[in-house]
């Protein structure tokens, strides 16, 4: 199994930090590795995301899986036939106070063809999940200081 697993403590409420990761038009505006996401965010639709994991950026479907307002959403890939890959996406934000959240980025891919994914794709996307990580920290700490409107 491949995890790429980042918490991150942001000095802006979990509503703010819950309103920039599932407010999916504006990713485009601030999100360096998912740079547009389309989705009714309930389970059992789709998400289709434009990501950029090489030179050119890619447009991937998934599926979403939960969907807690203000909390959780999660979604994985189709499922790839013989238990080939199989993935699981999520973002988890917490409350630590009325100006402080816990945000989670989780990333779990496995399959008996995840060790060649992992080695063709795996810093990619550990440098891709990691930026986005970085850039929702810089996007809901200027929300809660006011400085986007």
């Amino acid at each position: 199994m491949f995890v790429i697993d980042r918490t991150v403590e942001i000095n802006a409420s979990a509503e703010t930090v819950w309103r920039v990761i599932s407010d999916l038009p504006r990713y485009g505006e601030w999100n360096p590795f998912c740079l547009a996401a389309e989705s009714s965010l309930q389970p059992g639709d789709p998400i289709a995301m434009t990501v950029q994991l090489t030179a050119r950026p890619q447009r991937v479907v998934e599926v979403m899986k939960e969907f807690v307002p203000g909390k959780r959403f999660a979604y994985s890939m189709k499922p790839v036939p013989l238990g080939a890959l199989s993935s699981l996406r999520s973002h988890d934000v917490e409350p630590l106070g009325p100006n402080r959240a816990r945000y989670r980025s989780y990333f779990q891919l496995k399959g008996w063809l995840m060790p060649l994914v992992r080695l063709l794709l795996g810093r990619k996307l550990e440098q891709g999940f990691g930026s986005m990580t970085a850039a929702v920290v810089r996007r809901a700490e200027q929300l809660s200081k006011g400085g986007i409107a």
